[in-house]
């Protein structure tokens, strides 16, 4: 059997679309995942630094930011006098959007001159990213390695890798770099060597400049607010990425290692939480996936007309080990065309130019064309997915792994399915559709209104589970219409829909205040109750952080600020416990059993939608809820935040700069709004 290999003992180095991954001590070992990826090819397998043919003894590890870290260790042995090490190394890592930069600084302390003998040992690779989060034995042999004066070079899968080093000798046949450095006492030598990698048409690229998103200043009373939300933009920054195969736009790629390039659920999502800081990253992001919505139906792919794709590889990707591999640009997401209505429709409120809009309305149009003519097969009147090719995903909603879908004795649901929260995204988009057709003088504003309403009524009827401790919405229904009755996260992305009354938000909103899912750190995906549940699993059981923060968006919104606040902290408290860069998810143990949150080992890190969870719970804390179109920005913050004072300075609304100051123990906001826009406040 193949086991996927753990992440989170390992050190991340990253720009897109290059991430080295390393121990602790900076090294790279020929073993698990560790190694430089780009374009979801590991290009290099060790990078292995020894000093008179030892390796240095680690002291400390520092992050200066996604794409920089510095490793400090010691040279023991060599010039020693008593118990001081007399040779301090720090290995200067930088990962750039073509490669990555080693600075190395040898200084002595020593009482006489020193000759050191210093090499570095490559290890070339050309090995498949999914081979190897499969947990596949490696072949028998990697790539023929050339050298010249100073350089190492190899084709990996296509891609030309280079490594260059000023002033060493290099041995091609053992992958070698060698420098011969003598110091005198207090003397500093710097050795440079350089990993540069060049695609042949690359269909995703570096992003190049500044992100196109504002830098609030946070102040709060925990400053662990503000140091949660400085350390998730300059994540996301480094997952930036272009589309230079069709539009050029840029987006947030999903997440390191795994899922590093466009996602159309992932991506979608993180543009939506980024909102307050501007919408180019929405308009961009629309643009990017709307450059491959579908125009037939290929069941191969699961692209349909007017569909928004699940995911684009630069090349072949496996789901499961000895699988058929994924095509290129795949279709199987029944969410992600939903989800971009959407985001379009929030890019508008928050202030998207009505020029922009129009652009990417016909992209809308075609969006509601493939919910009319595709997403219900059956025409039972639920939007619903069935994987037709028999080797794609079996599950399409954001839990889309094998066995996400349980009934509540542990079994699982067989497709097609019609997933709750999907459901609740069907009418918000039938919702948004309508309006934004009814702004721009489109047709078909009739039709989604319609649309909404009888899915609606037809959700009352066919989702609720009874049960003693109060009614809650299935998370499915079936092939055969049952009630998939498991207790799940999903129910939570209704709220803030419109789809539920105010009573059916209540008895929701109690259900996902229980210790049952609430775990202390965050929302759990599936109830401890039920027989699926287990705490590391992947979807059933474990924290997802966008998961968390998209459910206390929508407590907020719809008036349960307990729920939501809870919620919140408990993000903060594991924002704290994984060093302000939260995971994709984390294991669902109570914070009444264990201090901190578990990793779930094999979790990317950083993820889009994980950090951009910073910024959606300050939204939640804030309460912004705008529309520019009509004039009017609503600030209802939360009444008991549990983060004391907090003042927000350079968010954006319409364009310009918005600042919110809240005040705890009540009294209305404080609010300073260039747009010309009524501003609503409630304390």
């Amino acid at each position: 059997m193949h086991l996927q290999p753990p992440l989170h003992e390992l050190v991340s180095c990253l720009r897109a679309p290059t991430t080295c991954l390393s121990s602790r001590d900076g090294q790279i070992h020929l073993r698990g995942a560790q190694g430089v990826y780009h374009r979801d090819v590991r290009v290099l397998a060790r990078g292995l630094l020894q000093v008179q043919g030892g390796e240095p003894e680690p002291v400390m590890t520092v992050a200066a930011g996604p794409s920089r870290t510095c490793f400090v260790a010691v040279v023991r042995g060599v010039a020693d006098r008593g118990a001081d090490p007399a040779l301090t190394l720090v290995r200067e890592r930088q990962a750039c959007g073509d490669g990555l930069t080693e600075r190395i600084s040898i200084s002595s302390g020593a009482e006489s001159p020193v000759r050191l003998t210093v090499t570095l040992h490559l290890g070339a690779d050309d090995r498949a990213m999914d081979a190897i989060k499969g947990g596949r034995p490696p072949g028998s042999s990697g790539p023929t390695v050339t050298g010249g004066d100073g350089t190492l070079g190899w084709d990996a899968d296509g891609l030309a890798v280079l490594a260059t080093a000023r002033d060493a000798q290099t041995d091609p046949e053992k992958g070698v770099m060698t420098w011969m450095v003598g110091l005198s006492p207090g003397q500093t030598a710097e050795l440079v060597w350089e990993l540069r990698i060049t695609a042949h048409d690359p269909v995703v690229a570096a992003a190049t400049g500044s992100p196109r998103w504002a830098r609030p200043v946070v102040r709060a009373g925990d400053p662990r607010l503000a140091e949660w939300v400085d350390r998730s933009l300059d994540d996301l920054d480094s997952l930036r990425m272009v589309d230079v195969a069709r539009s050029g736009s840029e987006f947030l790629a999903a997440g390191s290692p795994w899922f590093f390039t466009l996602f159309g659920r992932d991506s979608l999502w993180a543009a939506r939480m980024m909102l307050p800081l501007g919408t180019d990253l929405a308009a961009s992001t629309l643009r990017a996936l709307a450059g491959y919505q579908g125009e037939r139906v290929v069941e191969e792919s699961g692209e349909a007309p007017g569909k928004i794709l699940h995911e684009l590889r630069s090349r072949p990707v496996r789901v499961q080990d000895g699988g058929t591999p994924l095509p290129l640009v795949y279709y199987g997401s029944v969410d992600s065309t939903l989800l971009w209505v959407s985001l379009l429709h929030d890019a508008w409120r928050w202030g998207m130019s009505d020029a922009l809009v129009e652009e990417l309305l016909p992209a809308a149009q075609r969006a509601m064309q493939w919910v009319r003519s595709c997403a219900d097969p059956d025409d039972d009147g639920f939007v619903e997915y069935v994987d037709r090719s028999g080797t794609g995903l079996a599950n399409q909603g954001w839990k889309d792994s094998g066995d996400s879908v349980r009934f509540h004795d542990g079994t699982r649901a067989e497709s097609p399915i019609a997933l709750v929260e999907v459901q609740g995204y069907a009418y918000r988009a039938a919702r948004d559709a309508a309006a934004l057709f009814r702004a721009f003088g489109r047709p078909g504003e009739d039709e989604w209104s319609s649309y909404a309403e009888r899915l609606s009524e037809k959700f009352r009827r066919s989702f609720w589970v009874d049960h003693p401790d109060g009614a809650y919405p299935a998370m499915a229904l079936d092939r055969g219409k049952a009630k998939v009755d498991s207790l799940t996260s999903n129910i939570g992305h209704l709220l803030g829909t419109g789809l539920l009354s105010a009573q059916e938000s209540a008895l929701v909103a109690q259900r996902l205040g229980a210790r049952d899912l609430d775990s202390g750190f965050g929302l759990r995906t599936m109830s401890t109750r039920d027989g699926g549940f287990a705490p590391l699993s992947y979807h059933c059981g474990s924290v997802w952080p966008h998961d968390t923060a998209i459910v206390a968006r929508g407590l907020a919104a719809e008036g349960h600020t307990r729920q939501a606040s809870e919620l919140v902290l408990g993000l903060l408290r594991s924002a704290a416990a994984f060093e302000n860069r939260l995971p994709e998810l984390w294991a669902g143990f109570a914070a009444t059993e264990l201090p901190r949150p578990v990793p779930y080992p094999a979790a990317c890190r950083p993820q889009a939608w994980a950090a951009a969870a910073a910024v959606s719970a300050l939204t939640t804390l804030l309460g912004l809820t705008p529309d520019v179109p009509s004039g009017v920005l609503t600030v209802r913050p939360l009444p008991e935040t549990g983060v004391g004072s907090l003042r927000v300075d350079g968010l954006v609304v319409g364009g310009q700069r918005l600042d919110v100051t809240t005040h705890p123990g009540g009294g209305a906001p404080t609010v300073v709004c260039a747009a010309p826009l009524r501003v609503v406040t409630e304390g």
